[in-house]
């Protein structure tokens, strides 16, 4: 496929690795009528990474039924191995690929270098496990993610007297020199640029010999709902965690229960269907929906009909239905104003819906979202600009304009998000190419299977 027709953007976030390969390119199909489609999806990464975690540390062996097979999974459980842990897959009942079993090492073991590839939830959710284990740990990714915030991680283990080694990059890559434990105790840590760093201590707490009393100190931590979801998965197997006051934490040293557990749908990654909804029209349903979560993914069922949408629930189906237009022309798509700084994740997709509405919308509280797998804000204004959006960089957000969009290519910058965003954006758009769309295997490796699905 030739592509070199359309031109590059002006922004950079990902460097030379921006750079269009024709054999991954993917030409986004374009929606010929309204949709009426129902799905279901894999498991939730969130809770795979964070399950795998604790399964690692338990005191037997633990059962993951329905987790996520993908890139970051996939590498959660390589780091594992690596520090000792077994792993074993079992045929499996959730229709997305087999279970897995998981035995704990009778004592962990360094030495070794563990590929965090661009997964935040490894190089900030391992350190700590790592530093339980005997022996040094080298930790290493992508390139860009040499780039991603991780001082919360570095002097949170080095404030707990691990002897970590990063010559002061405050970075990746580093080595963290295991001893086989961590004393634990009192701890401040600055969690504003990721809330995974506070995560990350918090799997980890129940097996430092004094276990943990973590503080932030931080203006600001963003994605709460994500911490509140390490919480709920640690209470699961018996570690509690008290919050005597906002932005503290304590875990008392105690064993991590081995459970089996069901892992639910990732409800993040069914914002691009249900939000197709809105854009081709019709209808789209997702199936498996749970009742309670901790998920993110949970508050599109209220942020869509800030768009317009009408929502409904039936058992644990819920289905989005594209609004109507007052006056029967357009897509009836209505501007926003959100404050999304607990649903950072959400944010490529619903971006992508708001270069549809026929007002403006601004989105704020975003800024820690600079930091993610690229710097989301400056890619999701050059890409939606490059095809004639208008959308204009605020401090800790986006401005988005009524535009009438043309095609070329999408840069993906490795970041599954922003290809996702360029496969809505082509549902009404022709002749958008998205560069990357292999990107998405980082939590979604069925993303075109699916998507061809919804249009089929």
């Amino acid at each position: 496929m030739q592509i070199s027709r359309y031109s590059e953007p002006e922004f950079d976030p990902y460097g030379d690795m921006k750079q269009t390969d024709a054999d991954a390119s993917w030409r986004a199909p374009r929606a010929t009528a309204p949709l009426t489609a129902a799905l279901a999806l894999p498991g939730s990464k969130s809770l795979t990474n964070r399950e795998l975690v604790l399964a690692a540390l338990a005191d037997g062996p633990s059962t993951l039924r329905a987790p996520l097979w993908s890139r970051d999974s996939e590498l959660m459980i390589e780091g594992l191995r690596a520090l000792g842990t077994r792993f074993e897959r079992v045929p499996g009942h959730g229709g997305f690929g087999d279970d897995l079993r998981v035995t704990p090492a009778e004592e962990l073991v360094g030495s070794t270098t563990i590929d965090c590839g661009l997964a935040g939830t490894v190089m900030r959710f391992l350190p700590p496990v790592a530093a339980l284990a005997l022996g040094p740990t080298t930790f290493d990714g992508d390139e860009y993610a040499r780039k991603r915030p991780m001082s919360g991680v570095i002097e949170g283990l080095t404030g707990l007297g691990v002897d970590l080694d990063d010559d002061r990059r405050g970075t990746l890559p580093f080595t963290v020199h295991g001893t086989g434990r961590v004393a634990g105790g009192s701890l401040e840590i600055d969690a504003s640029a990721s809330s995974q760093f506070v995560s990350g201590l918090l799997l980890s707490a129940a097996r430092f010999d004094d276990g943990l009393d973590l503080r932030h100190v931080g203006d600001r931590l963003p994605s709460m709902p994500h911490i509140e979801m390490t919480i709920a998965t640690l209470a699961a197997r018996g570690v509690a965690v008290e919050s005597p006051e906002t932005g503290r934490w304590t875990v008392a040293a105690g064993p991590i229960h081995a459970v089996d557990v069901d892992i639910e749908p990732d409800l993040s990654n069914a914002a691009p269907f249900l939000v197709a909804a809105l854009v081709a029209g019709g209808s789209v349903t997702i199936t498996g929906w749970p009742s309670e979560t901790t998920q993110v993914g949970a508050q599109l069922a209220e942020l869509l009909p800030r768009f317009g949408a009408r929502v409904e629930r039936d058992g644990d189906r819920l289905t989005v239905h594209a609004p109507k237009a007052a006056d029967g022309a357009g897509r009836g798509i209505r501007g926003v104003d959100l404050d999304l700084s607990e649903a950072g994740e959400l944010v490529p997709n619903l971006v992508a819906l708001a270069a549809f509405a026929g007002e403006p919308s601004t989105f704020t509280g975003i800024g820690h979202i600079r930091h993610h797998e690229t710097d989301r804000l400056a890619a999701l204004a050059a890409e939606l600009n490059a095809l004639g959006g208008r959308v204009t960089e605020l401090d800790d957000g986006l401005r988005v304009e009524p535009a009438e969009l043309h095609g070329g290519v999408w840069h993906a910058y490795a970041d599954h998000r922003m290809a996702t965003a360029g496969a809505i954006v082509g549902l009404a758009v022709d002749d958008v190419v998205v560069d990357d769309i292999g990107s998405t295997s980082k939590t979604l490796p069925q993303f075109t299977e699916l998507w061809e699905q919804l249009l089929a």
